[in-house]
């Protein structure tokens, strides 16, 4: 069971962060909005990012002093892109970030996302299975569709809306793998480019929509992330879901 944290431990919350749920073992979701950074790579990127303190690269934790002087830490779980909205995990306890990470690294974390694509599906739910090239060249990734690793997701429709020419569709996709980028390129891949997809959408259709609506963010939002995992002898069933944005809904 997961219960709401109002202020856990006077955490120093980024711009927009909210605290969804917190566990025992010191296990806190929050809800990132797009935009905001999953941690700071220097020291002038730390007011946009998740948490506004200094953060160790090679630790992969926040490092603050609290109102009473004390030091806190906050290991990061796992990241979301700045662009992607939605639940990302810490832990105020090493040894239980230890596990849970470990948990990620055994694909024993579920996690579901939200995304508004252009387009019609042609089906209510599928199972979209390809392999991914992924090429990492100057800091920057980039993933395509053909030769390379077998990437699947769970797909999905939730809503869908025509509006003259302009399809639209929110649809919730499972992922069975986790390739940097997956979502994003198996979306465009069946020319379902996610709105606001600035590397792999329809630029065209992007800049139309944001001329009309004024919406300019990536449509991707991370909903749900669910795990069990062990706590003082007992086991915790962990569940986290952060609303889908009302600017995503309310282009249906």
């Amino acid at each position: 069971m997961t219960t709401p944290a109002a202020n856990a431990m006077e955490l120093p919350l980024g711009p927009g962060i909210e605290v969804l749920t917190q566990a025992p073992g010191g296990l806190l979701a929050f809800d990132k909005p797009a935009g905001v950074l999953s941690h700071p790579n220097m020291k002038s990127e730390q007011p946009r990012a998740l948490l506004t303190c200094d953060y160790s690269i090679e630790g992969e934790f926040f490092h603050w002093i609290d109102a009473a002087g004390v030091s806190r830490h906050l290991w990061l779980l796992n990241r979301l892109d700045s662009h992607t909205s939605g639940v990302i995990l810490g832990c105020v306890e090493g040894e239980l970030a230890k596990r849970i990470r470990l948990l990620f690294r055994q694909k024993h974390i579920h996690k579901s996302y939200h995304a508004l694509v252009f387009g019609k599906p042609s089906k209510t739910s599928d199972v979209w299975r390809d392999r991914l090239a992924i090429e990492k060249r100057g800091g920057q990734v980039r993933a395509k569709a053909g030769d390379g690793i077998p990437s699947e997701s769970e797909v999905k429709v939730l809503r869908q809306r025509r509006d003259g020419a302009t399809a639209l569709a929110l649809i919730e996709l499972t992922p069975r793998t986790g390739r940097s980028h997956q979502l994003r390129v198996q979306c465009a891949h069946r020319r379902l480019p996610i709105v606001g997809d600035a590397t792999y959408g329809d630029f065209g259709a992007n800049r139309a929509l944001a001329k009309a609506t004024g919406i300019k963010r990536l449509c991707l939002h991370s909903h749900a992330t669910r795990f069990d995992y062990e706590h003082e002898g007992r086991v915790v069933h962990f569940s986290a879901v952060a609303p889908t944005p009302p600017e995503m809904l309310g282009l249906l």
